[in-house]
């Protein structure tokens, strides 16, 4: 690369493998410390998230100035790189912020770079979409997301429910993350994004050999991969493929 990346937003949709690579980008220790920075679309949310209030700013404004610094400086970690983890459903009320921000710029490229620097995008997509969809439609019923390697919580939404098969709700999920990809891809050819593409398929058959590839893209040691186990576990069991199996039985070879 022509000049040292400042950050990088990996594009993705839920289900697709982003805490794990946020979690092993993190581990290399030089990628800084990439996660849903601007997650919830609220400007409330967000001033909450950094421990700031709205009564100590005189405008919008200078309340994003305060929160982008200190997105920032947390993302960013002692590494000097900001990563962020970047939901399509979460991106709209972002960019409009970042307008208020820049009101300048005249492209979301132009905003991005104003706010992080230069940027590099990742595009996380997963391609068997039914499976996602499955994953998605199970972690909102059950409440649980994510588990530590050792088959600890990481994340919990809810109290525990038993997972019942609802082939609407997965229906309806295979074209909510169809939809959020196309919006994705949609939006790189609009803006003329080379984004670097990694699948969820990539990370859950050789986390390492991805792991390396984003590395490599973003500037770094691709051999810091080397040895880094995945800190988060696959949900996946014989109740996601019981599930695809119904639904396709239902729907046709496709799953759709």
């Amino acid at each position: 690369m022509s000049a040292r990346l400042n950050a990088y937003m990996i594009c993705t949709s839920p289900r697709s493998g982003s805490t794990l690579l946020c979690r092993l980008l993190a581990a290399t220790g030089c990628a800084g410390l990439p996660d849903s920075h601007f997650h919830r679309p609220e400007l409330a949310a967000w001033l909450k998230a950094y421990g700031l209030s709205h009564t100590d700013f005189t405008s919008n404004q200078s309340a994003l100035k305060a929160i982008f610094a200190a997105a920032i400086e947390r993302g960013s970690g002692a590494t000097g790189l900001f990563g962020l983890r970047m939901q399509r459903g979460s991106f709209d009320f972002f960019m409009q912020q970042l307008t208020l921000l820049h009101p300048d710029a005249r492209t979301d490229t132009d905003r991005i770079a104003a706010a992080f620097g230069q940027t590099r995008f990742i595009h996380l997509t997963r391609l068997d979409k039914l499976a996602q969809a499955i994953s998605l439609v199970k972690a909102q019923q059950t409440g649980l997301w994510h588990r530590a390697a050792d088959a600890s919580e990481l994340e919990r939404t809810s109290t525990p429910r038993p997972p019942v098969y609802d082939a609407d709700a997965i229906r309806r999920a295979v074209s909510e993350v169809t939809e959020l990809e196309s919006a994705w891809t949609e939006w790189f050819d609009q803006q003329s994004i080379s984004a670097l593409r990694i699948t969820y398929e990539d990370l859950s058959s050789d986390a390492t050999t991805a792991l390396s590839k984003v590395l490599d893209a973003l500037g770094l040691d691709p051999a810091l991969a080397e040895g880094i186990q995945p800190p988060v576990a696959q949900l996946a069991d014989a109740t996601n493929a019981d599930w695809a199996g119904r639904f396709r039985a239902q729907n046709g070879s496709s799953g759709r």
